[in-house]
């Protein structure tokens, strides 16, 4: 099985660090195969950020469709691309925080997400909405830690993790914590550990459900709004991603 890991920023190094916690859970059986936009953010911090980030996605699950991969996850928070992977590929699709939110409801009755800019909440709220977990999401919490922080993770950085998930849980009366951010991933279970409640880390999860749909020979639906994309020429700088591929 092979799956494509999509890091919709440009940062190599959390590339790198988000694949090698994807690859800590996967089975024996499955390729990870770790991909970055060839243009865009460094880090995604907002909603400008945010329109480039989801062109990138685009561009590399149109990049690796002729390799077919089995499976794409969309390594952050905002989901952002979701909807074009799904159009660009009959494998399963999955964006990280729609998938931490169905983990976090299947383990505690009511979850808090600790992500990192506090202006980016908002993009955290809005998924809420769309995925229809309003119940079970009791607070979304921004730390400020910059995004290319996490790079490095360094002992401050957890504990100031730690410190803002435990003062969610007490606020929200929350049963666990979802990480609002691909770059925490490696921080899980170093959580775990500290707070005594599950840690849900959205990269981990997407790539067992991924295992799970493959397994179950689940494809994504190619009628309606997922068919593919209509045949179309592009111009500019994406002249080479019109569709259908070569």
């Amino acid at each position: 099985m092979k799956i494509l890991l999509v890091n919709p920023n440009t940062s190599a190094p959390m590339t790198a660090a988000i694949a090698a916690a994807a690859r800590d859970v996967a089975a024996a059986g499955t390729e990870i195969v770790a991909v970055q936009p060839s243009f865009g953010p460094l880090s995604i911090e907002g909603h400008y950020d945010e329109v480039f980030a989801a062109a990138g996605v685009a561009e590399q699950v149109r990049l690796a469709a002729p390799a077919r991969p089995d499976a794409v996850v969309v390594a952050c928070f905002g989901d952002p691309g979701l909807d074009a992977a799904r159009e660009a590929t009959e494998a399963p699709a999955l964006g990280i925080a729609e998938a931490a939110f169905h983990a976090a409801s299947f383990l505690a009755t009511g979850f808090s997400v600790v992500t990192t800019m506090t202006r980016t909440c908002v993009i955290a709220e809005r998924l809420v909405q769309r995925y229809g977990f309003e119940r079970q999401c009791r607070g979304i919490h921004g730390t400020d830690i910059p995004v290319l922080e996490l790079e490095s993770c360094g002992p401050a950085t957890v504990d100031a993790l730690e410190s803002a998930a435990a003062r969610a849980l007490e606020r929200d009366g929350s049963g666990a914590i979802v990480l609002g951010c691909a770059g925490m991933a490696p921080l899980c279970r170093a959580l775990e550990q500290r707070l005594g409640v599950p840690v849900i880390d959205g990269v981990a999860v997407a790539v067992k459900f991924a295992e799970a749909l493959v397994g179950l020979g689940l494809r994504t639906a190619k009628r309606g709004d997922y068919a593919p994309p209509l045949p179309k020429v592009y111009t500019g700088w994406a002249a080479p991603l019109g569709w259908p591929p070569a």
